[in-house]
């Protein structure tokens, strides 16, 4: 998974893709984020499980322990790494989802320059990605080693990537998020359940998406002419 994404909808529209009963504690906001262009260390909006409670947070996207200060923030880790690496072991329980409009990548095809690619949900819906990292609660306020690391699969989008978030349906999501859930069953659902391919869509998007002050819609619409 390259390091750029889209997250232009607003909380509420985020909470009806998951479909969770639970009272929400929102520190987000209501109103749309118009991320169109999202890189690390951007703050983002993602939702975890505090008792009862889903609490809606803006949280860094990057994180490294304490003890490696000295070394790059992590932005997302392979399923097989997560469970048992020292680097990710302390935030491993500390599962949490964020919803996004869409994600791109960069794929060598030849030209002068890498094409850039948006890859979304067919339906058009939010897609659900697991996330692991470090977030305020009731006990923790927020502080400067807060942050999260998306969770990848192997596979990626046909010849676009080698690797994908792994993204749930909102039933995998709602147990992903659920303190109550077994680590062993967490483990079972970022390696075997995350969504096939046949669900999203890609296309070539115009290069000034590689541009990441450039902030405008018209990044995510795709084009019919590659050489544009």
């Amino acid at each position: 998974m390259c390091g750029r994404l889209s997250q232009y909808r607003g909380i509420h529209d985020f909470v009806a893709a998951l479909s969770i009963p639970n009272a929400l504690i929102n520190y987000a906001g209501d109103q749309p984020f118009e991320f169109y262009n999202a890189a690390p260390p951007a703050q983002l909006a993602l939702f975890h499980q505090e008792g009862q409670f889903l609490r809606a947070d803006m949280v860094r996207w990057g994180w490294r322990p304490h003890w490696a200060m000295d070394r790059s923030a992590s932005i997302s880790t392979r399923v097989d790494r997560v469970v048992h690496n020292p680097f990710f072991r302390p935030i491993w329980p500390h599962r949490a989802i964020i919803a996004i409009d869409n994600w791109f990548e960069w794929v060598d095809e030849g030209g002068a320059k890498k094409q850039p690619y948006m890859i979304r949900r067919k339906d058009r819906t939010p897609i659900l990605c697991a996330v692991i990292g470090q977030y305020p609660n009731a006990e923790h306020e927020p502080d400067a080693h807060d942050g999260f690391v998306f969770v990848s699969a192997e596979g990626g989008m046909v010849d676009v990537h080698d690797w994908q978030p792994v993204t749930l349906n909102p039933e995998l999501a709602r147990e992903w998020l659920n303190p109550a859930t077994p680590e062993k069953r967490a483990e079972q659902i970022m390696l075997l359940h995350w969504e096939p391919t046949v669900v999203f869509e890609w296309f070539k998007v115009d290069r000034p998406v590689g541009n990441i002050r450039n902030q405008q819609s018209s990044v995510i619409n795709p084009i019919s002419d590659p050489s544009v």
